[in-house]
């Protein structure tokens, strides 16, 4: 009895592992016409390239050459989000723009074991995002592009956008990153505290509870923001609405066959690197609204309304605060801390509004 559950076992674990090498091709997705060629003047490509002195990762999609660049700036900093677009495949964005997802330098599926974290600093990555921005108005033949960012990924775009605006049509900020501290932590507290009483869950409140410390103005701030964001997945406010790590993140990453088995594992090791490095030390006790407030591009913010990893009312406010050419903050409703993809439609016209209202700013159409 015991040797057939062994066997049983062991002939799962073989079956589970064959699985993630089948899947792991490395290919991304592709874009075919109505008789299954491939779509005329569309790109799907995978790429590496050498920027200030270390690699980068591009994973770029378009449907039309003539389309406007999108930048897409991953989060983290440090996670690449490519495998997003296979958990979730009603994403649209290449309808309207060239997608170029950039894994910046020593993630992804540009890890590199040898790199030393502490030369990787805020100001590196910007003068990254410049040189990648180069290359794709050059590549693509365009005056300026858009530039996107997704939570921890807009601690470098927000600057690069601030400080080198000729470059750029509009930023979007997805899920941003506002600032630390007791205002943000305070958010997650009560946003958890009422979601766990609703649902009568004593044990979590106990957890909740035991995880914060409590000021004497009323606010909070939490003990170890990883296992108080772990527990805001279970509230329902973390990277997707209503999801664990595990099933949110973790195995559809395993399940994607955008990397290759080795790119997975780099994924991992690339995202425990970047919680060593110059840059996370730079972001601790960040609070971008007592930076400068005024920017030289239209700036725009996507937040979930279940978005508490990045507390969508301190995105709200940073909004009406900074003074920009034109602005706007828009709430997804039914979402978490990633809409773009959780509710793809809804972020897709949002996209093409922002894209049409800077055409008609930059063109008089």
């Amino acid at each position: 009895m015991l040797m057939g559950i062994w066997i049983g076992f062991v002939f799962l674990v073989m079956v589970v592992l064959l699985y993630f090498v089948i899947v792991s091709t490395g290919r991304i997705r592709e874009y075919k016409d109505d008789e299954g060629n491939p779509l005329e003047g569309s790109i799907s490509e995978k790429l590496k390239l050498d920027i200030n002195g270390a690699q980068n990762g591009l994973f770029i999609n378009g449907k039309n050459p003539d389309n406007p660049v999108l930048l897409f700036v991953s989060s983290g900093p440090g996670t690449d989000d490519y495998f997003l677009n296979e958990k979730y495949p009603d994403i649209h964005l290449e309808d309207e723009f060239t997608v170029c997802y950039w894994d910046y330098r020593g993630m992804g599926i540009v890890y590199d074991e040898n790199i030393d974290p502490s030369t990787i600093d805020r100001n590196t990555l910007i003068s990254d995002t410049v040189a990648v921005t180069e290359y794709l108005k050059e590549r693509f033949h365009k005056e300026k592009i858009y530039i996107m960012a997704f939570s921890g990924g807009t601690n470098i775009a927000l600057k690069t956008v601030q400080k080198y605006p000729e470059h750029y049509y509009a930023y979007i900020g997805m899920a941003q990153v506002i600032c630390d501290g007791e205002d943000n932590d305070t958010l997650i507290y009560e946003f958890m505290k009422d979601t766990f009483t609703q649902r009568n869950d004593s044990r979590r409140l106990r957890k909740l509870e035991k995880m914060v410390e409590k000021r004497d103005n009323g606010k909070v701030v939490c003990h170890d923001w990883y296992e108080y964001v772990m527990l805001l997945h279970e509230a329902g406010g973390g990277t997707t609405m209503n999801e664990s790590e595990l099933w949110g993140i973790d195995i559809p990453i395993l399940k994607a066959h955008c990397y290759t088995v080795k790119e997975k594992f780099d994924y991992i090791r690339g995202m425990k690197m970047y919680r060593t490095t110059t840059l996370y030390k730079e972001l601790e006790n960040k609070d971008y609204r007592r930076d400068d407030l005024k920017f030289h591009i239209p700036m725009y913010f996507l937040s979930g309304n279940h978005d508490y990893n990045c507390p969508w009312p301190l995105v709200e406010e940073y909004c009406n605060r900074i003074d920009a050419p034109d602005k706007g903050f828009y709430l997804i409703e039914d979402a978490a801390h990633s809409p773009l993809w959780e509710q793809p439609e809804k972020s897709y016209e949002i996209m093409k509004e922002i894209k049409n209202k800077q055409e008609r700013l930059e063109y008089g159409r």
